[in-house]
């Protein structure tokens, strides 16, 4: 599955990411490497839930 994923980089130092394919779907993280593990985590995790949602 293909994603498109937006990063940005955050004022405070740090990037962060969204997925305008996933509502609500964000993360952040201090480097870019940071940013990638944490994407991974977010979108397996939106993913659940709206599946988790749909079957009850």
């Amino acid at each position: 599955m293909k994603l498109k994923v937006i990063v940005h980089e955050a004022e405070e130092g740090g990037y962060w990411a969204e997925v305008p394919a996933i509502p609500g779907c964000a993360t952040q993280g201090d480097t870019f490497e940071e940013l990638l593990e944490n994407l991974y985590e977010a979108i397996e995790g939106c993913l659940s839930v709206n599946i988790d949602s749909e079957i009850y």
